[in-house]
């Protein structure tokens, strides 16, 4: 039936959904983590979240594995509104990629955005540095982050000129980000540091390299950020040194991130972008 001419209000169709593009973020082990404010800003922003975890890892740090943080953690995400998948992986393991955006595909459906958010990292020297342990971290933080910058980009099947949530709509920007979290810490540090300085360059190279599939690639670096691995007398010298005088917070990197992986983010591309609230290095 028609009025006027017009669909009445019974033929009328509301109109679907806009489909939540989905972001993978790495390293999101515990509650307290920056991986977990990222997933949990980016789920209120409109995502979709895949997001892995290794367990083993917190229990060989002083901090200790969080018992149910994933399960915890995705049902924060999905009382946002956004559908999961949490995936368990160890990425010291070359075939880990693979493994993890095929996990993600099945369950959420091609990756928007990739957030490398996980990180080995066990202090020792020039001099005390063992073998192995240069190796973990180079494999964790260096190979593993390369690795899922180019399955991502092997398989990102948005298109240039889209943003993210609307794939082929031309606006003059692209749809995909990257954004992966570095540090400077070197002194007393090093495989950690150093592993992270040619992360850096790997992100940086993606925004280059991957500038045609209409994907962006920055690096953040978030500063002091006590994740529960600070003493006191340490968070107190670290405020005392930053201008702001506080520590950062997950939620003050997950804020950039969020930014970056925007529509309005678009402009800011193949940058290494200091979140630490003025804090010498």
């Amino acid at each position: 039936m028609t009025i006027n001419g017009q669909p009445s209000a019974s033929q009328e169709q509301a109109a679907p959904e806009p489909a939540r593009p989905v972001a993978l973020i790495t390293g999101v082990g515990r509650s307290i983590g920056i991986g977990a404010g990222i997933a949990r800003q980016l789920a209120a922003s409109g995502w979709d979240i895949a997001f892995t975890y290794w367990t083993p890892y917190d229990r060989r740090m002083e901090w200790g594995a969080e018992d149910g943080a994933a399960a915890s953690i995705a049902r924060e995400l999905e009382a946002a509104g956004a559908r999961t998948a949490a995936i368990e992986a160890d990425l010291t393991g070359p075939d880990a990629p693979i493994r993890i955006f095929d996990e993600a595909e099945q369950r959420l459906g091609p990756v928007t955005a990739l957030v490398l958010s996980h990180a080995e990292s066990v202090d020792s020297g020039l001099l005390d540095t063992t073998v192995e342990a240069f190796d973990r971290h180079f494999a964790v933080n260096t190979r593993a982050s390369w690795l899922l910058i180019r399955e991502y980009g092997l398989r990102f099947r948005g298109e240039p000129g889209s943003k993210p949530g609307e794939p082929g709509v031309g606006t003059g920007a692209g749809a995909g980000r990257i954004v992966a979290l570095t540090s400077d810490h070197t002194v007393g540090n090093l495989p950690y540091g150093a592993s992270k300085g040619a992360l850096d360059r790997i992100t940086l190279a993606a925004a280059h390299e991957l500038a045609h599939l209409g994907v962006t690639a920055n690096v953040v670096n978030p500063g002091p950020v006590d994740t529960g691995w600070m003493n006191d007398d340490l968070r107190a010298a670290i405020a005392q040194g930053t201008p702001l005088g506080r520590l950062g917070t997950p939620q003050d990197t997950a804020h950039l991130v969020d930014f970056l992986c925007s529509p309005q983010g678009q402009w800011v591309n193949g940058q290494l972008l200091k979140s630490n609230g003025g804090a010498a290095p």
